[in-house]
């Protein structure tokens, strides 16, 4: 397997390449995640089951986006493949480090940035692709609030619905979901999709985002997803809001879309965050 890995990466890079230093590091929970060097070059690699290429393609795709926009740093794309029984994603190494936190007020500048250039006629993606282990479907919609009770919300529940867990009519949730976004105008513009505070990383003087599940949609979203697990310190808020200032309503809107995320770890892990859709359901509908 490592010897097609570095056959691979020696024709991208155009010299050769032998793997002298291979370690295994974290990476979250889906894949196997190694640091392979010659100790010339750095790279990341990421394995899973053959079956799981697509995931990493489109892992790719969504990188080599943010990174065209020159906003906001991610790392670069090396090459994706397969070997006999393994897909993999190969990505540039980032040495990460603690002491560039301080970089918080840059890092919420360059998120809006990032939004602000970025604008598209219409909310979706080039093709479907992941959040975690689940299909994100992104067929595209020229209105928002079609395209996120449907292909977030009503995706979600259809989810669910599939594994016995009940939540409540889907048609109905679909429509409060839908109503209570009735008066947002949007400009649809490329979101990381999956911006919590694990897949962002910082090195002394940059920032970077990884782990994307990109598409065109509310800036919002990304807002959101920060305050879901823990909000980011004061000073990256603080960054985003001198360059793109949030509009009203947002507290409410932001209960709608961390409740997509919330319903992804329910299909994923079950459990309390069965429970957790529930209570965030209660919330929305009393928004009705």
């Amino acid at each position: 397997m490592w010897q097609n890995i570095e056959r691979d990466i020696s024709q991208v890079i155009g010299e050769e390449f032998n793997i002298k230093h291979k370690q295994l590091v974290t990476g979250g929970d889906i894949n196997l995640c190694y640091w392979l060097s010659d100790y010339q070059h750095n790279y990341f690699i990421k394995l899973n089951d053959k079956s799981r290429l697509q995931q990493f393609e489109t892992e790719a795709y969504s990188l080599e986006k943010i990174k065209q926009l020159n906003t906001i740093a991610c790392p670069n794309v090396i090459t994706t493949g397969t070997t006999l029984d393994k897909s993999y994603l190969v990505l540039e190494y980032l040495p990460f480090n603690h002491t560039g936190t301080k970089n918080w007020l840059l890092f919420g500048r360059q998120l809006a940035n990032m939004h602000q250039q970025s604008s598209h006629g219409q909310f979706g993606w080039q093709h479907d692709n992941y959040i975690g282990n689940t299909q994100q479907p992104n067929d595209w919609q020229s209105n928002w609030r079609t395209f996120f009770a449907e292909q977030r919300i009503g995706w979600q529940l259809q989810l669910l619905a599939e594994k016995s867990i009940i939540l409540g009519d889907i048609e109905h949730i679909i429509r409060v979901c839908h109503d209570a976004l009735l008066h947002h105008q949007v400009t649809p513009c490329l979101v990381h999709g999956d911006l919590w505070q694990g897949n962002i990383g910082f090195s002394d003087n940059s920032v970077f985002i990884y782990d994307p599940a990109c598409y065109y949609g509310d800036r919002e979203v990304d807002l959101a997803m920060t305050e879901l697990f823990g909000q980011m310190p004061d000073e990256f808020y603080q960054g985003y809001h001198e360059v793109y200032p949030l509009e009203n309503g947002y507290e409410n809107r932001k209960l709608i879309y961390n409740f997509y995320h919330i319903l992804n770890h329910a299909n994923l892990f079950g459990g309390v965050y069965v429970e957790q859709s529930k209570s965030n359901l209660i919330r929305i509908l009393a928004l009705h």
